[in-house]
């Protein structure tokens, strides 16, 4: 599945600004972008790239458990991402490493949990709303309903207010429209009429399943038929996912209820490195989002705009410099210790958890000296 007749798209895979009927009302969030954001939207998107690489090479040489690659996803992450406000709630799924980077969150979180040394990753409100990863597919749309809801019957939305009125952002994937949890979300969504924006990252694959195989029809057809007005937009294009995301969210912040966005991009990498791709994809469909590569899309009319060789090197080297602080952080992390695994069970003192610690410890204590 490529692009529709439905798809919204502001830059052509050439890089170039598209005005015509159908980008007319986004063009106005494009003007109110300075030069200095849109050269943040490239920074994060090649920073993050460097990341994704260098901790999937961290995995293969023992240092995580698991990696989940983002690679190709970058202009889909990164233009939603900026378009919520600091006061917006942002439940992702488990591949949005760059929106918890644009929210404050240190990429070293995501590291420390998928090594196995953090029971969750983070907090979410010392990293600017940004709640934990669901590595249950699909149980995030519910979680994140269920807190627009609140915000929603608490007056959280709607005042007319831009610098108090909330929204919540909630990230997940086309496998994940083929759950329960998912439906059930737009059936409270559009009932309660929730400050929410659902953003669908359709990169074609539920691991191994093609997206053709799950849905005869395009996604985001689903959830109009729920009540919920629906986006179909190219998800490699930073600017369409910058606008649309936008103006979903200052709705949903306004009071007019929830809306859908299926960014129609595409995961280069595998699903996780447990998977290997090259058993059920083909060459072609690789070689055709290749030449869509949101980079050097946006890097082209960056270019087009006046940005020089200077500041795509300075970019380059900012990657660089991540890459290697995370491969020195990661080296230096060490682990556990064995009683980790009691901590935070109960919030106070349990004797069974207790008499458990002290089994443990007294079963490690067999082995000191080799005479276990």
């Amino acid at each position: 599945m490529s692009y529709t007749e439905a798809t919204v798209q502001l830059l052509s895979p050439q890089g170039s600004l598209l005005e015509n009927d159908t980008t007319a009302p986004y063009l106005p969030y494009l003007a109110a972008l300075d030069e200095q954001r849109l050269r943040d939207f490239h920074r994060q998107m090649v920073v993050i790239r460097r990341f994704d690489i260098e901790a999937g090479n961290l995995q293969r040489q023992g240092q995580l458990a698991l990696w989940i690659p983002s690679l190709g996803q970058e202009a889909a992450q990164v233009g939603s991402g900026y378009a919520a406000r600091p006061q917006d709630h942002i439940f992702p799924a488990y591949r949005e490493h760059v929106v918890g980077r644009i929210r404050g969150l240190d990429p070293m979180r995501i590291i420390e949990m998928l090594r196995g040394l953090s029971h969750g990753g983070w907090v979410p409100e010392e990293t600017g709303n940004f709640h934990l990863y669901t590595l249950v597919i699909g149980s995030q749309a519910l979680h994140a309903t269920g807190y627009a809801m609140g915000i929603g019957l608490d007056g959280g939305s709607g005042s007319g207010d831009p610098e108090k009125d909330a929204a919540v952002l909630v990230y997940f994937g086309d496998g994940a429209t083929s759950q329960g949890d998912v439906n059930e979300a737009y059936v409270f969504a559009a009932s309660y009429r929730t400050p929410q924006v659902f953003f669908l990252q359709n990169n074609h694959w539920a691991i191994s399943v093609p997206v053709e195989r799950q849905s005869r029809t395009p996604l985001y057809l689903r959830a109009a038929g729920f009540g919920i007005p629906s986006v179909q937009i190219d998800g490699n294009d930073v600017l369409a996912s910058y606008a649309v995301t936008r103006a979903g969210l200052d709705a949903a912040r306004a009071g007019q209820g929830p809306c859908f966005i299926e960014a129609l991009t595409y995961r280069m990498g595998a699903h996780t490195s447990s998977d290997d791709p090259t058993k059920y994809r083909e060459d072609d469909d690789v070689a055709f989002w290749s030449e869509r590569d949101p980079i050097a899309r946006f890097e082209a009319y960056l270019r087009s705009l006046g940005a020089g060789d200077d500041f795509f090197q300075e970019v380059a080297a900012e990657a660089e410099d991540l890459a290697a602080d995370v491969r020195t952080r990661t080296l230096a992390l060490g682990t556990l210790p064995d009683d980790a695994i009691f901590q935070h069970v109960y919030t106070e003192p349990h004797p069974r958890i207790e008499e458990q610690a002290a089994w443990l410890a007294a079963y490690e204590a067999g082995f000191e000296g080799g005479e276990a």
